[in-house]
């Protein structure tokens, strides 16, 4: 009797939630369960609604619109701010049901659900590389999809944070004065990541890679090719405010005594 005992809690958590709210249709059939829980969604009511998509789930497996049923929940999982379960509803769906028609969207939502679980720039960036792919294989796969649009404005998004990240631990090992280890960041950002608008910041950063290493004559030269090429646009006012400091600063005469002047190398 498990389906009946199903039955019975969600219309009794139905019946508390009207007389702390509002009124909620009865449920009598497994078609009227779902169509509550539409109902409930569109009233914002995501807990509720979440309660009867897990039944409608649980006891129609093969039914014919459990494949909404799980897109729904995932949904409302998203709208309760259950991240990690929004990703296993909707990595379901894709696995299990490939000829949904909730597929594109949810496709979409599971780089959403993923993105929301990515960390600032300055932490691991394992969920923003995994929302990045996720976001790159929905608009491969359903390229004519409404959220394509958004989905590449996604895209270029999580590209400049991961770009920002790179950015962020050169200029780090700057300040710590390897320029080796820095030179490798901001190169990987100029190799990968030349369409975001970081590229201008890590050319900087091999600037600077070549003044702590020694190489003033370099890193002054570059910073002069860099404000002529984008004359009168604030790349160029900001790689000559860095030039000027890299004129003044004076690189480590040994390794591992820091020397320089007050403003230091860049800062993120």
């Amino acid at each position: 009797m498990p389906g009946v005992r199903r039955f019975l809690l969600t219309s009794l958590v139905l019946v508390v939630a009207g007389c702390g709210a509002s009124t909620v249709p009865s449920v009598r059939t497994e078609g009227e369960r779902l169509q509550v829980a539409r109902q409930m969604m569109d009233k914002r009511q995501w807990t509720y609604a979440a309660d009867l998509l897990k039944t409608y789930v649980a006891d129609n497996p093969g039914g014919s619109s459990v494949d909404e049923a799980i897109y729904r929940l995932g949904l409302c999982d998203l709208a309760l701010k259950d991240w990690p379960a929004a990703g296993v509803e909707f990595e379901r769906l894709l696995r299990d049901y490939p000829e949904s028609d909730s597929n594109a969207a949810a496709s979409f939502q599971l780089g959403a659900a993923l993105e929301a679980q990515s960390r600032s720039e300055y932490c691991d960036q394992e969920f923003t590389m995994r929302a990045l792919d996720q976001y790159e294989r929905y608009q491969r796969e359903y390229p004519s999809h409404s959220k394509n649009a958004e989905a590449q404005a996604k895209v270029a998004s999580l590209r400049s944070k991961l770009a920002r990240k790179l950015t962020n631990t050169g200029n780090l090992y700057i300040r710590l004065r390897q320029p080796e280890a820095a030179r490798a960041y901001f190169q990987r950002v100029k190799d990968d990541f030349a369409d975001t608008p970081l590229l201008g910041d890590a050319e900087i950063g091999l600037a600077w890679s070549d003044a702590v290493a020694g190489k003033k004559a370099e890193a002054v030269a570059a910073l002069k090719d860099l404000e002529s090429r984008f004359s009168g646009q604030p790349l160029a006012h900001k790689a000559a405010a860095e030039r000027r400091k890299i004129e003044k600063f004076r690189p480590p005469e040994k390794k591992g005594l820091p020397h320089g002047t007050p403003e230091g190398p860049p800062t993120p």
